[in-house]
């Protein structure tokens, strides 16, 4: 077993570096919360008008990403940028929050709609709980399909990331035949995205702000991921430039294929039959395909899914490894097997995310999550603005385009997203922002414990 302060080496080009943008990106929400947003705005228009505006926030925090990363091309993304510009606070937080709602709920969110997917197949998923209290077998399942992942990412680095690859290109192979198979031989109604559900020209103006920004929060987590190469940037050749490539590249095509995607449910079926559903895939291939055309259509989404908590169980633990290199007491996180994994790094993310699979459903996860990662994206982007001011002279290979639109564009709509969303999901919102405090917290304790 290799010591606990091995450094990661550089072993990933441009195209794995892109895959694991596309794959950390394309995980559940969009084969999920597209449901959520029919129920709650109940117009097409303005659901896939939601839609551009996240890949339009996702590129602007991909071009501010690609600064930070080519000027410090260090393991663990947004907490070296937080470290950096704030103090070590905020970079714990940072981590602390990556490891709860960064990558842990949202792999929670991708097996647990992976399992949901899969009741199509294995009917038996359906069954009542088993074992002891609240356990189901989808649960179970869900659980299992974690500490799978986890294996297969321990036994080394170089495999791991061409499983990554694998997976990747199946992922938006699949999904490119769904949208070609949709257009080509689908049974879809044009008239779909001109129907409106009839609550929506009843809404007064504050409860379709809030039905937006709810809206948006769980689009800016389907889009989540955009920044996933920074967090491997001391694991990239020549960062410096294959960085930014990565970042803009792998936003851009998640963004043209979010957009078709969605254009697909809504071509199989109107925002009535997609309201409240999960599986909005599945709803809308049956309409599109038949029975036929829809197992096929589970068996991408089900890839699709599977791509997605792959990479983030890739990402997530470079973000503990480099707190590791920086904490003394938490070294742990920075062992290393022969193969190069950070082992322990590994296991403690299966432990969360399968804590978080037993603590709600796929709706409540994803709310939570996105508004958290909201937050802390804002806070990573805005090291942009403030280490333009307090470090000019910063060596910076890459630079922000069209600077400082992006990043107070970023910063405008995910503060008037966050305003709103609060609003409409209290809950969610306040255990998000009780999960950031409760990282600030235990560190200003673990400080005063050490006086």
């Amino acid at each position: 077993m290799s010591g606990a302060q091995q450094d990661l080496q550089r072993y990933i080009y441009l195209r794995s570096a892109t895959a694991l943008v596309i794959a950390n990106v394309i995980g559940a929400g969009v084969f999920t919360t597209t449901g959520y947003q029919a129920a709650d705005l109940g117009n097409p228009t303005i659901i896939l008008f939601l839609w551009l505006v996240g890949g339009v926030l996702a590129y602007c925090g991909a071009l501010c990403f690609a600064e930070l990363g080519a000027a410090m091309p260090h393991a663990g993304g947004e907490y070296i940028y937080l470290r950096e510009t704030y103090g070590r606070a905020f970079g714990f937080m940072s981590a602390f929050v990556s490891l709860i709602a960064g990558f842990s709920a949202p792999i929670a969110a991708a097996v647990k709609s992976l399992v949901l997917y899969l009741k199509a197949f294995f009917p038996m998923l359906e069954t009542d709980p088993v074992l002891v209290g609240t356990l189901h077998l989808t649960d179970l399942a869900a659980i299992i399909l974690v500490w799978f992942l986890v294996a297969v990412h321990i036994c080394g680095k170089k495999g791991a990331m061409k499983f990554n690859d694998i997976v990747t290109l199946l992922k938006v192979g699949g999904i490119i035949a769904i949208i070609l198979a949709a257009i080509l031989i689908g049974d879809g109604k044009l008239e779909n995205f001109s129907y409106v559900s009839d609550f929506y020209g009843e809404m007064p103006p504050s409860a379709l702000f809030t039905a937006m920004a709810t809206s948006l929060i769980f689009i800016m987590f389907c889009y989540s991921g955009w920044n996933a190469a920074a967090y491997v940037a001391s694991e990239i050749v020549n960062p410096q430039k294959t960085l930014p490539k990565a970042l803009l590249l792998g936003t851009t095509i998640v963004t043209v294929l979010y957009l078709l995607l969605n254009s697909v449910y809504f071509y199989g079926a109107n925002v009535d039959e997609l309201a409240g559903k999960v599986e909005v895939g599945l709803v809308a291939s049956r309409q599109l395909f038949g029975n036929w055309g829809s197992g096929l259509v589970v068996m991408v989404l089900v890839v699709s899914l599977l791509a997605s908590a792959s990479a983030m169980t890739i990402a997530g633990p470079r973000v503990y490894y480099a707190l590791g290199k920086d904490i003394w007491k938490l070294r742990i996180l920075t062992r290393t097997n022969d193969g190069g994994a950070p082992v322990n790094a590994l296991l403690l993310q299966g432990t969360v995310a399968s804590l978080i699979i037993l603590s709600g459903n796929v709706g409540q996860i994803l709310s939570y999550a996105g508004f958290t990662l909201a937050l802390m994206s804002a806070l990573a982007v805005s090291c942009v603005i403030v280490l333009r001011f307090k470090r000019p002279d910063m060596e910076r290979p890459f630079r922000v385009w069209a600077y400082p639109l992006p990043p107070l564009f970023f910063l405008i709509v995910s503060i008037w997203t966050m305003y709103w969303a609060f609003q409409g999901r209290p809950l969610e919102s306040t255990l998000a922002l009780l999960t950031v405090a409760a990282g600030g917290g235990i560190f200003f304790l673990a400080a005063l414990l050490r006086r």
